[in-house]
């Protein structure tokens, strides 16, 4: 089955205390960083990510962009990220397929469980983010007895008593 998860941007930021400080002083930033959270999740979770950003008084034709295989989209002048969300979801809804929204936007909640999608809190996506996170640490393996691997380490003493007298112009 095909799993594909929708991310209501600015609602997630708003919502994790790390990225609701960040958007204090740097909004750009904290959309960074939530791109690259959301990135590392759908590398280890096998989801195709949709990040969704309202760009409701912004003028423009919306925008879609692809960083890595994650898919950030930007809606048109006059259209909320809601009326985005609900027609990629109805875009996505198949057979053997599930569509996960994830969004605190109660309403946006109950439409889009009316169109077949089921739906994560920010403080579910948080704890699965984070869980990953850490699962993903665990499997990288620090090196121990680590040795430096020179030229000279894999010399006999002959030839390196040569490279010696070569250095000093003997």
């Amino acid at each position: 089955m095909q799993e594909f998860l929708v991310v209501d941007g600015y609602n997630i930021i708003g919502a994790w205390p790390e990225l609701k400080q960040l958007k204090i002083t740097n909004l750009e930033e904290a959309r960074d960083l939530l791109i690259h959270k959301l990135s590392e999740y759908q590398s280890f979770s096998g989801m195709k990510v949709y990040v969704v950003f309202d760009a409701y008084q912004v003028p423009g034709l919306g925008k879609t962009y692809n960083q890595g295989r994650l898919t950030i989209l930007y809606t048109k002048e006059k259209e909320t990220a809601d009326e985005l969300i609900e027609s990629l979801v109805t875009g996505l809804i198949g057979r053997r397929k599930q569509v996960y929204v994830a969004t605190s936007d109660m309403i946006e909640q109950h439409v889009i469980f009316g169109a077949g999608a089921l739906r994560l809190t920010a403080n579910e996506l948080r704890r699965k983010v984070q869980q990953s996170h850490e699962e993903i640490k665990g499997m990288i393996k620090p090196v121990k007895n680590y040795t430096r691997n020179t030229v000279s380490g894999n010399m006999d003493e002959k030839t390196k008593a040569w490279f010696e007298q070569m250095r000093r112009g003997k």
